[in-house]
């Protein structure tokens, strides 16, 4: 990393950490834990560890939601054709999927629709409509997407086609006219789970059906909800949505239906994956499920993706997932390339480091990959950073942020230089003419310059509690399972704990160190991930250290031992 991290330590409140070991008979440094979080009362602690199923919010709870309902069974009454066009991510993949395989599985004749938008375009509903228009469809739901397309929409409903939009995305400006807008984050909604992602909005909406068609006893076939949990959950992680609330039983339920899925698509891609699936974690989604899904928005077809989510055929599936695979491998080499002359370039140019956001722009670039380098730019740098892959003279811009510089507020102040944005206040998307780019660059900048404080572009690691190594026990990792699971705004916990090095370190795959550490009569391993050019600090046996890490299981030789994934370390005096 760029920088060494600020460590934040936790908050101490004595009282109210006693007050939650005593009201759930938990370990004292997951009350701390939990303290650190923020959480302040016990209902909230209640629900957060022991939430269930029936705790989901009623779909009905969603502004719009009686109209999306109605005209959808309107459609099926009269054996209307349906379009459901979605994002091409894997969130948008997922919620296409979702739909499409509930509405068909009730009745409907439903077709599916996801852009490739590699080309530069301003129109994202143009293709779809002429798809709408040709296949007789006379209703169009948007999964993941919609909610900034006004006027496209307009034009839609000016051919005849009726539109539902449901997305999750922050309304930047005038509001789609259409039959229903479904979207947690529309103002004024009373629906109480704003983070939502596109697959759960999906879900909601397959859900209000579900009820509606019970009530009036019109379902045609038995309906097990529980069985699209596992794209919601797909989807929701691929996402970064937040795992608290609603979003953290929606997951948790679906990584379990995910272990036991019978889509042949997914089974195939698990198994390219290399992925056993009894045990498959959160983190090989993120890392490897989501990658090769999204490598197809990236820089192939993402109509793929839903056609292999919905395969029914084995050899079409295992055909399709080494496809996605080789896209994958191809994405890989195309981000790599791109991200090494990024480096390179901030490295021979440090200056612009003086500024406190970051905006650069190529022609050089493919467009479907600048989204992951943005986002590993921005966590590096703690910087505000937006990236922008210029094709003749269309731009088109990934944005990520920190906290202290909400996202949407800055582009609203300026989306007279922007074609269209659209996204969330710490991840977001833009398409610019690229005669604008430097104007841009100019405003973006000195908006971050006037608005951060140098202390906010540090890189901060947060501590969750202090823990002695006897306290690092079989039974302690098994009660951190009631925190799972971890993702965005729900990280694994980082603890620290001070301990003497009874062994130079080893460098272990180039970049990091494998370190061996004692307190009183414990010694435990940890590995220091990229963290290598630390290592003259602590080339000999005996330093002190005190260190910030989240333990693992490690299991080597069908030998379980506790092992240290270390996020920091610091010398002590």
């Amino acid at each position: 990393m760029p920088y060494e991290p600020l460590w934040i330590y936790p908050l101490n409140n004595p009282d109210w950490k006693k007050t939650i070991i005593d009201e759930f008979e938990i370990h004292p440094v997951i009350a701390q834990i939990l303290v650190s979080r923020g959480f302040t009362d016990l209902e909230t602690i209640h629900e957060y560890l022991y939430a269930k199923l029936p705790s989901l919010y009623p779909p009905g709870l969603m502004p719009d939601m009686d109209k999306a309902v109605a005209r959808i069974s309107h459609a099926l009454k009269n054996n209307q054709r349906i379009l459901i066009y979605g994002d091409n991510d894997v969130d948008g993949m997922t919620a296409a999927t979702l739909l499409t395989e509930f509405l068909r599985k009730i009745g409907a004749k439903v077709f599916f629709y996801v852009p490739n938008r590699q080309e530069l375009r301003e129109n994202i509903l143009g293709e779809a409509l002429q798809f709408a228009l040709k296949e007789d469809c006379k209703l169009l739901i948007t999964v993941d997407c919609g909610i900034t397309a006004a006027k496209e929409v307009q034009k839609v409903t000016s051919h005849g086609v009726d539109v539902i939009i449901t997305d999750h995305h922050e309304p930047t400006s005038k509001i789609p006219h259409c039959v229903a807008t479904l979207n947690p984050k529309l103002m004024g909604s009373s629906y109480p789970n704003r983070e939502l992602t596109g697959v759960g909005v999906a879900f909601k909406l397959a859900h209000a059906i579900t009820n509606y068609l019970t009530e009036n006893d019109e379902l045609p076939v038995k309906i097990d909800l529980k069985d699209y949990l596992d794209l919601v959950a797909l989807g929701t992680i691929a996402d970064m949505g937040a795992l608290l609330g609603e979003n953290r039983i929606l997951v948790r339920y679906g990584l379990k239906t995910l272990k036991k899925t019978k889509r042949i698509g997914l089974i195939q891609l698990f198994q390219i994956s290399d992925i056993d699936l009894p045990s498959l974690s959160l983190m090989e989604i993120t890392s490897k499920v989501a990658p090769r899904l999204n490598s197809l928005g990236r820089i192939a077809d993402p109509t793929k993706g839903v056609e292999l989510l919905l395969c029914k055929d084995e050899k079409a599936a295992e055909l399709l997932a080494k496809e996605l695979d080789l896209y994958n491998i191809e994405r890989q080499k195309i981000e790599r390339k791109a991200s090494e002359e990024i480096e390179e370039y901030l490295r021979e140019n440090s200056s612009v480091l003086k500024d406190k956001a970051l905006v650069l722009s190529s022609n050089k670039w493919h467009p479907g990959v600048i989204a992951i380098i943005t986002a590993r730019i921005a966590k590096a740098y703690n910087r505000p950073t937006v990236l922008i892959s210029v094709d003749r003279d269309i731009g088109k811009g990934s944005l990520r942020t920190i906290p202290e510089f909400p996202l949407l507020q800055e582009l609203k102040k300026i989306e007279k230089l922007l074609i269209n944005y659209g996204g969330h206040d710490y991840a977001a998307g833009l398409t610019i003419h690229s005669d604008a780019i430097q104007e841009f660059k100019k405003q973006f900048i000195a908006a971050a310059n006037k608005t951060l404080k140098d202390q906010d572009i540090l890189s901060k690691l947060y501590l969750d509690a202090k823990i002695d190594f006897n306290e690092l026990t079989f039974d302690f990792m098994e009660s951190l399972h009631l925190l799972e699971p971890f993702g965005n705004e729900n990280p694994p916990p980082i603890l620290y704990a001070d301990a003497e090095q009874t062994w130079p370190p080893k460098v272990v795959g180039k970049t990091h160190l494998k370190m061996f550490l004692q307190q009183g009569d414990r010694i435990l391993e940890g590995i220091a991930f990229n963290l290598v050019e630390k290592r003259e600090e602590v080339r000999r046996k005996g330093v002190h250290l005190r260190i910030a890490f989240t333990p693992h299981i490690n299991m080597f030789l069908s030998k379980a031992s506790i092992q240290l994934h270390i996020k920091d370390f610091q010398l002590k005096n």
